[in-house]
């Protein structure tokens, strides 16, 4: 009876080795397939901070040509002014 005792208790072993093996072979996988998909992750935030930059950057280079394009027509007419003042002065001497 003894003997038979202990081959159950090794059967019993083998098949929670053989349990806690596949469980560890899962969890294993599982934490592989997310640290993959956490790679993913970073890569796409990477390359996302990558294209914000260059859009601000963009944004700032078409801020400050519009900002010129609207200085312009100011300047025009201050050199309008200028030269009226100056043909003005002209004919009156």
């Amino acid at each position: 009876m003894a003997a038979e005792e202990v081959l159950q208790t090794v059967d019993h072993y083998k098949t929670e080795i053989e349990r806690l093996t596949k469980e560890l072979t899962e969890t294993t996988h599982e934490k592989i397939q997310a640290a993959e998909y956490g790679l993913v992750v970073l890569e796409e935030k990477l390359t996302l901070k990558q294209q914000y930059d260059e859009l601000e950057a963009e944004y700032d280079s078409l801020k400050q040509e519009l900002e010129q394009l609207k200085e312009g027509p100011l300047l025009l007419k201050d050199v309008i002014y200028d030269i009226l003042n100056q043909l003005a002065f002209q004919f009156s001497v």
